[in-house]
């Protein structure tokens, strides 16, 4: 079992996540117009799905505190750009929320071991002098 993220790095990871989770939903409505225009696939089937997937980013965020938060929002950076062979510019979307999701993973440590290090630093400023 890995450690448990630092509050600052699931509060970033959670933030990227609903974005995401936004961008996917707004996507699979272009999907099912697109279908049900070109009459290619299924409009029914790119929605839901797509609803699904915007849905999971959302239980993704909510479960950053806990261990199975991350897992599971690394395998909808991956579903997200598999999104592409559907609707070619969700590939875009996918790549944009990949790298914010890289650069929070990486990044959010450092911030939060530095917001620590700044908590013990005011407590010990602010025992009392024997």
């Amino acid at each position: 079992m890995r450690a448990p993220l630092g509050k600052f790095t699931w509060r970033m990871l959670a933030t990227v996540l609903a974005g995401q989770g936004i961008s996917i939903m707004l996507g699979a409505v272009l999907a099912r117009s697109l279908a049900a225009t070109t009459g290619e696939g299924h409009p029914g089937v790119h929605l839901w799905s797509g609803l699904a997937l915007g849905l999971l980013c959302f239980v993704a965020a909510g479960g950053m505190r806990r261990g199975w938060g991350l897992p599971l929002g690394w395998a909808i950076q991956v579903l997200t750009l598999a999104s592409a062979l559907i609707v070619p510019m969700m590939l875009w979307v996918g790549l944009m929320f990949l790298a914010l999701w890289v650069y929070c993973r990486r990044k959010g440590p450092v911030l939060d071991a530095q917001i620590a290090a700044r908590d013990a630093a005011t407590a010990h400023a602010d025992a009392p002098i024997q």
